[in-house]
């Protein structure tokens, strides 16, 4: 689909396209809005009963194989999000309504915006694999090693980029569009809209990562949306949606929502995950405390837990509190910059168009973070046994992608290699799928196998691939 369109006549317009319950795969009209349950409750419910959803239920949050009860894993984390979403979404068209001159579209409800943003919240870290970010950099340092030069060396540019900088956003509309299947195919058919909200980076890699010829030999590229294999995917929801190209990039700019989608993520991280750190014993109660009157707008010159409460009840108390106000002031930021959101000209997240107390907050929230959870010794030698996990998983199976490709085949399969693609084929025939003579295809098919897997699962499968046996940790 071109991406050519005529300018909306209106504000309400433009924003009645981003509303589109379009479902990308489908060529049926969306229904009419004529019940409770509309389009966007059906993506939620999508996202919900879908096998990628439930494996985020022992996939890493920020600590890797925690056995502490009541610490964050990305399913819990990803059910805060949608909440705050929710709640973002819902106040932002209520907002919105009221300043626009036509109002909200014909049939959009404030109701019908939460919930879109809320489903885009439930599936946004869906792509993450095994070990969270730990498990990207294993990813990509794997195939930045030189001994994979070799192989490299048949993919094109854009193929070569997806793999060596390789991103778990790009991973999870991956998930939505093509592997999640729809009885008829076309990956989850969720509609345009919660697609749309869902895509904080809607460009390729070649857009954030091709100008630099360098940078895909660091372990800290730029951020993309989607893989090549992905792109015709991604031009029909950009043309559905009518999102305007990037002048910074030339993908796409976002849809406005995913900017709601990229606070309610922040407001979670940036806050419970501190509560964590509390619960772990790897931050102080006062430390946290502090950032949260920060947010909250007040600063009290002592800081001591209440005597009628336990460090958890008063760091919730506190944490509902500052997650008001950021609520409130972050749909405030989005009305503010609705038409450069439009326009795809906004420029960083909303709350660096926030007031400076929240600015302030939020950045001493994720500097305490990265200072002392992110460089905790625990969590370090955790993130090194989770890159030596992936690695050995790779090792395994990765040689099935070119064991199809007759110019580095040196020799029959071993009897290893066949016992592995007897573990891979039920994943391949479920997505009806075979290994070919394409490398690249082959290469995201065995990583959809491993990145689907959870912690727990990937740590005994490596266990078992050196020939350890015992009780899983």
């Amino acid at each position: 689909m071109s991406n050519q369109f005529d300018e909306p006549r209106n504000s309400s317009e433009h924003w009645a396209r981003l509303f589109s319950a379009q479902r990308l795969g489908s060529d049926k009209l969306p229904p009419t809005p004529d019940s409770v349950r509309s389009a966007f409750h059906k993506d939620y419910d999508r996202l919900v009963f879908s096998h990628s959803f439930r494996q985020l239920n022992q996939k890493t949050q920020v600590h890797p194989l925690t056995n502490q009860l009541g610490i964050h894993t990305r399913l819990t984390h990803s059910l805060e999000v949608s909440c705050i979403g929710r709640s973002l979404g819902m106040m932002a068209a209520e907002k919105l309504h009221d300043v626009l001159a036509e109002g909200l579209p014909a049939g959009v409800t404030p109701a019908d915006v939460g919930v879109i943003v809320q489903a885009a919240c439930l599936a946004h870290d869906i792509g993450n694999p095994p070990f969270g970010h730990a498990g990207e950099y294993a990813i990509r340092d794997w195939f930045l090693n030189p001994e994979r030069e070799s192989v490299l060396q048949y993919l094109s540019a854009d193929e070569r980029l997806d793999i060596t900088t390789y991103e778990g956003n790009a991973q999870g509309f991956r998930l939505l569009v093509s592997n999640e299947r729809h009885p008829d195919a076309g990956g989850m058919r969720l509609t345009c809209a919660t697609l749309g909200a869902f895509m904080k980076y809607p460009w390729l890699a070649t857009h954030s990562n091709g100008n630099d010829s360098h940078n895909n030999k660091t372990l800290n590229p730029q951020k993309f949306g989607s893989f090549s294999s992905e792109a015709a995917q991604l031009e029909e929801l950009a043309a559905c949606l009518h999102l305007p190209r990037s002048a910074q990039h030339g993908g796409y700019a976002r849809h406005p929502l995913a900017y709601l989608l990229e606070a309610a993520d922040d407001i979670c991280y940036a806050l419970i995950d501190l509560e964590d750190g509390v619960h772990l014993g790897m931050l102080s109660y006062k430390e946290v405390a502090r950032i949260l009157y920060e947010l909250i707008g007040e600063r009290p010159d002592t800081i001591t837990l209440p005597l009628t409460m336990s460090i958890r009840q008063s760091l919730a108390s506190l944490r509902a509190r500052a997650m008001m106000r950021l609520v409130n002031t972050v749909t405030d930021a989005f009305v503010a910059n609705s038409d450069a959101m439009l326009a795809g000209t906004l420029t960083g997240s909303l709350f660096t168009h926030c007031d400076a107390a929240v600015q302030n907050g939020i950045t001493q929230a994720k500097q305490l973070a990265r200072e002392k959870i992110f460089n905790h010794p625990s969590k370090v030698r955790m993130e090194l046994m989770a890159n030596q996990c992936l690695h050995r998983l790779l090792d395994a199976f990765m040689p099935l992608a070119w064991t199809q490709v007759a110019a580095l085949q040196a020799a029959p399969m071993s009897f290893e290699q066949q016992r592995l693609l007897s573990l891979l084929q039920p994943h391949l025939a479920e997505h009806q799928r075979v290994l070919s003579d394409n490398i690249y295809h082959n290469i995201l098919n065995i990583l959809d196998f491993i990145t689907g897997m959870n912690d727990h699962e990937a740590y005994r499968l490596a266990q078992e691939l050196q020939g350890h046996w015992g009780t899983m940790v």
